[in-house]
């Protein structure tokens, strides 16, 4: 009797390792401020972004992504949670901007992702998974990092949105050991996450969160790849800068910056080195490869910006969509043919997606909608409607707003004026004809819509500044 139980254990034992081993690993590549436009396949004529664009044609390419907020640390920090930013109690950049010579006072936010939301990386934890953050964070200081949020290592991710000693090393960061004198930050965090995927514990599945700090500013040319690009600029016809107005700002109209293209090409050339090294090791096939921004690009500023996502209007920082759409890759284990989905998709979508994915029941309250249904071509998407909500004054001079997309209608409204513009984005995808006045019964539908959805997510709002003089 027993040998039968020993022999009955061992086998429930070989079973359980199994379905670990079986589970897909998680490779969750996040780019700061890159455009929806910003690769070859979605659009560039000037970046070149051959590996990325070698992985679109194996994945789903979702072409009505939209970031959960025009700024970095909201989306982060709905994707971490699957929850809408508003919900999470973050819906500026950390710390963000207090103007008080203005006529609104955005709401006070949190500063760090508390501690009691239950992350990705918690649930895949409890799960078996091994779960490795390296690069940009931003979700809060110390007490707050990754790694008191499921992460088993940090690599490089603190509290600053952007490298406080720039791509080369010295890097400035408590949380990265400086480098040899001319090694790019981008490489580096490649070569680590490498590292921990070779080292991992292979009767585990990995999740591996790599989140760049390119394309965020500054912006500092990689030196290996600048003068390709200042020859391939010298010889494109349209090769002086074309701006428009934005209210008080500038956006950018076409792609130019050498230096900002060869920010591009070297998350393409890591992107590359790092799905080369899956592929070596038998890992790419049973991969789950998500691959996306974390708001629109820097394109709409007070000067000129570093890249263009015209035809959309306005950048990062902006409810217009050249503020929140982004581009988004995802490859499923087994994938191999590109397949383009036009759904509304967010940020926080991508959370309940990995779970299903990853075979763990989700059992918190959470905005996001999973996509594997669609991903295995069984239904739509079973929403309605998304919105965003930015109620802060922002450095690319976009004033305090939310907004609203239903179907193929977006609503905008702006608090300062208390104004709200309507566009059809199948007609007018630049938002250049505002069809408020013509269809005023749309817009009030809109408007309830939003309002509804503002107070599910208990979304803070702004109020008037008392001290605020013309």
């Amino acid at each position: 009797m027993i040998q039968i139980f020993k022999f009955l254990f061992a086998f429930l034992f070989a079973i359980g390792c199994s379905s670990k081993s079986s589970s897909p690993n998680v490779i969750f590549i996040l780019v700061d401020d890159l455009g929806w436009n910003d690769l070859g396949y979605s659009g560039s004529k000037f970046y070149e972004t051959p590996n990325i664009d070698a992985l679109s044609r194996e994945s789903f390419q979702f072409t009505n992504a939209y970031a959960a907020s025009p700024v970095c640390s909201p989306t982060r920090a709905s994707i971490m949670t699957g929850k809408h930013p508003a919900r999470v109690g973050i819906t500026d950049w950390i710390p963000g901007v207090d103007p008080k010579n203005r006529p609104l006072i955005g709401p006070k936010d949190l500063h760090q992702l508390p501690l009691e939301e239950i992350t990705i990386a918690e649930k895949l934890k409890e799960s078996g998974y091994k779960t490795f953050y390296a690069g940009k964070w931003h979700l809060g200081s110390k007490g707050f990092y990754p790694e008191q949020s499921g992460f088993d290592v940090n690599i490089g991710g603190f509290e600053k949105g952007s490298p406080m000693g720039g791509y080369y090393s010295p890097y400035k960061n408590p949380k990265l050991s400086d480098g040899p004198e001319g090694e790019y930050l981008t490489d580096r965090l490649t070569d680590e996450s490498i590292r921990l995927i070779k080292n991992h514990d292979k009767d585990h599945p990995f999740a591996l969160f790599l989140s760049f700090y390119n394309v965020h500013t500054p912006i500092q040319a990689n030196l290996k790849h600048l003068d390709y690009f200042k020859k391939k600029l010298l010889k494109m016809d349209d090769n002086s800068v074309r701006t428009k107005r934005e209210g008080e700002a500038i956006s950018r109209l076409n792609q130019t910056n050498a230096k900002y293209a060869s920010m591009v090409y070297a998350v393409d050339e890591n992107v590359g080195k790092l799905i080369k090294n899956l592929k070596d090791n038998n890992l790419y096939e049973n991969s789950l490869i998500i691959f996306t921004s974390d708001n629109g690009g820097l394109s709409t500023l007070k000067r000129v910006a570093p890249t263009s996502v015209y035809p959309l209007r306005a950048g990062k920082g902006w409810l217009y969509e050249g503020g929140i759409r982004i581009p988004q890759l995802i490859k499923t284990p087994g994938n191999k043919k590109n397949v383009k989905i036009d759904d509304l998709t967010a940020s926080y979508d991508l959370f309940p997606t990995i779970l299903d994915f990853a075979g763990i029941k989700n059992n918190k309250d959470i905005d996001g909608v999973s996509l594997m249904p669609r991903l295995k071509g069984q239904s739509k998407i079973d929403r309605e409607d998304i919105f965003w909500h930015f109620p802060h004054y922002h450095g690319s001079l976009w004033k305090p707003g939310s907004a609203i997309r239903s179907g193929d209608w977006k609503l905008v409204l702006h608090y300062e004026s208390n104004n709200a513009e309507l566009f059809n984005l199948m007609e007018d995808p630049k938002e250049s004809n505002d069809l408020s006045l013509l269809f005023d019964e749309r817009k009030q539908i809109l408007l309830k819509k939003l309002n509804k959805l503002k107070n599910q997510t208990n979304a803070k709002e702004v109020s008037i500044n008392p001290n605020f003089k013309n």
